[in-house]
């Protein structure tokens, strides 16, 4: 019984992580012929069972090739919740007992900077990450390593910037990049959510940052988290979310899951063309 639970609840991770891509009804597919072939060695059909099992051996095979960005990003979730990737591991076997604290910061000038770009319809992207500094994204834009303020952030988001064409990375209270490549999701999104918000999403599936987006056509703020989204936020929503999370409390339960928010948007709409 414990061993059938293992496996379930594996299969629905499994299910979780690939649910809204493509990828989805390969999976099923793989799972159904899976199934079919543990029913047919169940039953001893010695010939069916030996043609299915020659085709599990190679689907294996196929199964890691086809499946391989859902495989990278099922690592990487696994490394980025697992003690061992902290920065100060051998701070934090030393001293379990302590509580940890999060990295706080004034988070003011995000704040500022949000409505100035929000009320001018300036998009833009910020990455927060509280517990590394994104190297890797930070390096593939312009490393800056600058105070945070608002004139700053204004001026990169800047149209006529050189640096506003991608993402700003902030970490510690620190501006560590501007002009930052994020990978963009690969499951199936709203079409009212640009390439702005298709990055954001991607960054919170590879990272465990919180990304806040400036809608450059409607000027409104997002923020999303774990490959969720919250949509149409307020700035003091945005302010207590941001603090929340750099206090290391549990915020994942305000984000919506992109297929349920779409859900959620057609509902309203069919309700709305019925009392019409």
């Amino acid at each position: 019984m414990v061993d059938i639970g293992l496996v379930a609840a594996l299969l629905y991770q499994v299910y979780k992580l690939l649910r809204g891509s493509v990828a989805i009804k390969i999976f099923l597919g793989f799972l159904s012929i899976y199934l079919i072939y543990l029913l047919v060695r169940a039953l001893q059909m010695e010939l069916l069972s030996s043609i299915l099992g020659q085709f599990m051996g190679v689907g294996v095979i196929a199964a890691i090739i086809i499946f391989a960005p859902e495989i990278r990003k099922f690592l990487l979730i696994i490394g980025r919740s697992s003690f061992l990737s902290r920065d100060n591991i051998w701070k934090d076997l030393l001293f379990f007992w302590r509580k940890k604290e999060g990295r706080t910061f004034n988070i003011s000038p995000i704040i500022d900077a949000s409505k100035t770009l929000a009320g001018s319809n300036t998009g833009a992207l910020i990455v927060l990450s509280k517990s590394t500094e994104l190297k890797f994204y930070a390096e593939s834009g312009d490393i800056l390593d600058a105070e945070l303020s608002k004139r700053l952030l204004i001026s990169i988001f800047n149209k006529y910037s050189p640096l506003h064409d991608g993402a700003v990375i902030i970490y510690n209270g620190k501006i560590k990049a501007a002009r930052c490549i994020l990978p963009v999701t690969e499951r199936e999104v709203p079409a009212q959510f640009g390439l702005r918000h298709r990055a954001a999403i991607g960054m919170s599936e590879a990272t465990d940052a919180i990304v806040l987006v400036v809608s450059e056509e409607t000027g409104q703020l997002s923020m999303t988290k774990n490959g969720k989204i919250l949509h149409n936020m307020s700035f003091q929503e945005i302010r207590d979310t941001i603090n929340e999370f750099l206090n290391n409390e549990d915020v994942d339960d305000r984000f919506e899951d992109i297929q349920e928010y779409q859900f959620q948007k057609k509902r309203k709409l069919a309700m709305t063309n019925k009392n019409i």
